[in-house]
């Protein structure tokens, strides 16, 4: 009776500590696995500590973390492209992501290998905005957005730089070109820069 006991309060304390541990590939408002929207670059090293961190900065004498930098891991997969505020300021906060690995997932399932069907299909879309090779596709109440290149439109409005595009004109087979999170930098920033 006190081995059932024993096996049962163990069993119960290992279900209850996996089911804290934060999914390292999840996707909510303000967070992606285990940073969020607060981090430094300066910190970036030690969230992945157990991947590889390539800095992209040209500024000289740069910090590791300093400008933006990818993130692999240490079997060469590539995983991030994080990018700050400021890329001159290791003290500043990531604003851009962009998404490499299929495992990174929203709340939804949406990953760099979802279609633009998919996507329409779990969130609804902000705003759409074109540029001259792509269209972005804005979500509400979501930090991703989504670039798709215009090879994905039909010819009618593919060639037209004025067309502004619907989401009805946007197959639902097309797929993405990136895979994004914006984040704003946080109002203390904004307000140190505007002084």
């Amino acid at each position: 009776m006190k081995k059932t006991l024993l096996i049962a309060s163990v069993i119960t304390i290992l279900l209850a500590s996996c089911a804290e541990e934060k999914d390292p590939f999840l996707i909510t408002n303000g967070n992606l696995g285990h940073l969020t929207k607060e981090i430094q670059m300066k910190q970036v090293d030690s969230i992945f500590a157990l991947d590889s961190i390539v800095p992209l900065s040209s500024i000289e004498n740069a910090l590791g973390t300093q400008g933006e930098v990818e993130v692999y891991e240490k079997n060469g997969t590539k995983l991030l492209l994080l990018s700050p505020d400021n890329e001159t300021d290791p003290t500043s906060t990531i604003t851009n992501i962009q998404i490499f690995d299929k495992r990174y997932h929203s709340e939804k399932g949406l990953t760099v290998n979802s279609t633009f069907g998919e996507l329409k299909a779990n969130y609804g879309i902000a705003t759409i905005e074109t540029t001259i090779n792509a269209v972005v596709v804005f979500l509400i109440d979501s930090d991703i957005y989504v670039t798709i290149d215009k090879k994905e439109l039909p010819e009618n409005v593919r060639y037209n730089l004025n067309a502004k595009i619907e989401a009805t004109q946007i197959p639902d087979a097309a797929k993405f070109k990136y895979f994004m999170i914006g984040w704003d930098a946080p109002e203390k920033e904004k307000e140190e820069k505007a002084e």
